[in-house]
């Protein structure tokens, strides 16, 4: 069998290179650099768009991929979707084995079909066919092939040959033709090292690249939306559910969307605005009169997506959410807008990318972009307010990490311009520590702890409010992982909206904390707040090094050392100071058995070069080493 199996591959192998030097359908002609640091790799990517007028768009697309193992499975992307203006008029894959061979047909109707929105959706005209598939063996390859045809062409597929870690890519190309009365405007990004081929014509513009290496993940790197090559596609003429427009700036593009999506949805009726009036008559000024309005729309609604038609971009009537009480990121937004303009307070609706990469709108590039909508609050002397209309929970002006520090698009009567969201900034985003802890002669702890959190570090915790008793049990044990047999005694919350303050204050215990030895116990200082990570390494670094938001820890702790020891030895006072932050701690010797442990760690945002890496690494190494600083006691 051995034999016959190993006759069988040569005899496949002399058939491959006599047949063809570039069959896509096997694994064994893939160039061994593309194999490299890959799950999948796409052997060749051809997708066509026929811009027949500014009302009807075809999309063909040929996609072959070949999955070298499990984790490949997820790049296969073989789906298509469609509602009542977007049409499937085709749609198919071949599965092929190791050797070329084709072994299974899935047409159109053998798809899945679901819903292509989430749970949180009430109802949405939009839906998904997808390939499920469950490969006998790997490697396999996939034929995808489809044709789409979209009465939308506010959206067109930008060229994105890579769009994932552990993809590569063999070849692809992208083309597009229009007629002579369009116009199309483009932008590429991050091809300088690829090659990138690029034919424009009267009527036609194609792009090819070939070769694209896998690119592996790193801690503390550039979001992936900002590494992966991309060539922008927009066109200057388009229609977005039947509404038809010409932009090409984003003055242009905010004027269409204020005018022809969200103006006319200001209709509250007469009684919600005699009562708004009312809310906010003894106001003393428009921020007072916009934070009672925020908190008087985080009462009253609740999110739930809701897309239907141009429902998907264009927000419902204030009056609909008004009597119902819910609605979508941009009927929420819009709503508030609509109470602030019954209480004479100016705000402007805002589109944004939301998520935690920080990812900001193309402010050189106008076209349909973002994924979201917040409202913007400006203020002539001090930084424009922002608010997130979806959370019931956040204060009022609070963004948190969800939409802060990035371009966005901010929609006026006069037009949309570019602004940038808050900032988080070091300084601002706080921990306070104060506490205490007793060391029994036996070397258990008894720590009491205050913790007061601001900025991003307030949004790491403002949750906790909500948590049952259980949960925070769970998660303070969690936190202080590094401590054995932790109990927690007690737990006090207090979410001050009014400062945007979060404030914890607990109590535990634990036996054998300290280590003794003979007649020495040793006793780690930092009980309270110890760093426990240190980055990951990488040999070859190959991306930049990205510190998307700062922090400031500062400590000071009380220590109550065991009756019958003396202090024999303590650590040395530390500072660190460098380009990624600074570090710096401070052992008092209050009296004979108090010791006051002071500490602040500062870390900075920004991004550095990749030859930085590994001495932001060793940083965070001798922060760990110090946070693991023993003070030696003796017996007395």
């Amino acid at each position: 069998m051995i034999v016959k199996k190993i006759v069988s591959i040569v005899i496949m192998l002399i058939s491959l290179s006599v047949s063809s030097q570039e069959n896509l359908y096997t694994s064994y002609t893939i160039p061994a650099n593309l194999k490299e640091k890959a799950n999948a790799v796409i052997r060749s990517n051809d997708i066509h768009i026929s811009l027949r007028s500014s009302s009807e768009m075809y999309v063909t697309k040929k996609k072959v991929i070949t999955v070298l193992n499990k984790e490949g499975d997820d790049h296969v992307g073989a789906y298509a979707y469609y509602d009542d203006n977007v049409k499937i008029k085709s749609l198919e894959v071949l599965v092929f084995d190791n050797f070329g061979k084709e072994i299974k047909k899935i047409k159109k109707n053998d798809f899945k079909d679901v819903s292509a929105v989430d749970g949180g959706t009430l109802y949405s005209d939009s839906r998904v066919k997808y390939l499920e598939y469950t490969p006998i063996e790997y490697p396999y390859t996939i034929e995808f092939t489809s044709e789409i045809v979209n009465n939308n062409t506010a959206f067109i597929q930008p060229f994105i040959p890579i769009n994932d870690y552990f993809l590569s890519a063999e070849k692809s190309t992208y083309t597009i033709d229009f007629p002579e009365d369009i116009t199309i405007r483009t932008k590429e990004k991050n091809f300088e090292a690829l090659g990138l081929e690029k034919e424009a014509l009267s009527g036609k513009i194609k792009y090819e690249v070939k070769n694209i290496e896998a690119i592996k993940p790193e801690a503390y790197s550039p979001t992936s939306s900002s590494l992966y090559p991309k060539v922008l596609v927009a066109s200057k003429q388009f229609t977005l559910e039947g509404v038809h427009t010409q932009v090409e700036n984003w003055s242009e593009f905010g004027k269409w969307m204020y005018h022809d999506l969200i103006k006319d949805t200001y209709d509250l009726p007469a009684s919600t605005i005699s009562m708004i009036q009312s809310l906010v008559k003894d106001a003393p000024n428009d921020v007072e009169k916009a934070k009672k309005i925020y908190e008087y729309v985080q009462g009253k609604t609740r999110y739930i997506s809701v897309q239907v038609g141009i429902g998907g971009w264009k927000p419902f009537n204030a009056s609909e959410v008004d009597k119902l009480g819910y609605g979508d990121c941009k009927a929420l937004t819009n709503y508030t807008m609509s109470l602030l303009k019954a209480a004479g307070v100016k705000s402007n609706y805002t589109v944004v990318y939301a998520g935690k990469s920080q990812r900001s709108l193309e402010k050189d590039f106008a076209a349909m972009q973002g994924n979201h909508v917040i409202l913007n609050i400006p203020q002539e002397d001090k930084e424009d307010i922002w608010l997130e209309c979806t959370n019931q929970k956040f204060p009022f002006g609070f963004i948190g990490d969800f939409t802060d520090d990035r371009d966005v698009l901010v929609i006026t009567p006069e037009g949309g311009k570019i602004q940038h969201t808050k900032k988080y900034r070091a300084e601002e985003s706080v921990q306070l520590i104060k506490g205490n802890y007793t060391i029994s002669n036996d070397g258990a702890i008894d720590a009491h702890v205050n913790v007061n959190s601001k900025g991003i570090q307030y949004d790491d915790k403002y949750w906790l409010e909500t948590e049952t008793e259980r949960d925070l049990d769970k998660h303070y044990k969690k936190r202080w992982k590094y401590i054995n047999t932790v109990n927690i005694n007690n737990m006090h919350i207090t979410n001050n909206k009014e400062t945007v303050e979060f404030i914890e204050d607990v109590s535990f215990q634990a036996t054998n904390y300290s280590k003794k030895i003979g007649n020495r116990m040793l006793l780690t200082l930092n009980a309270l707040n110890r760093n426990t990570e240190i980055p990951d390494r990488y040999r070859n670094r190959k991306l930049p090094l990205k510190i998307k938001r700062g922090f400031t820890d500062i400590d000071e702790v009380e220590i109550k050392l065991p009756q019958d020891y003396n202090v024999e030895s303590k650590p040395d006072n530390k500072t660190i100071e460098n380009k990624f932050g600074s570090y710096k701690t401070e052992v008092i010797v209050k009296d004979e058995n108090t010791l006051i442990y002071k500490r602040a760690f500062v870390i900075k945002d920004g991004e550095f070069p990749k030859e930085d890496y590994e001495s932001f690494r060793n940083f965070y190494k001798e922060v760990n080493k110090q946070d693991n600083a023993k003070v030696a006691l003796i017996k007395k």
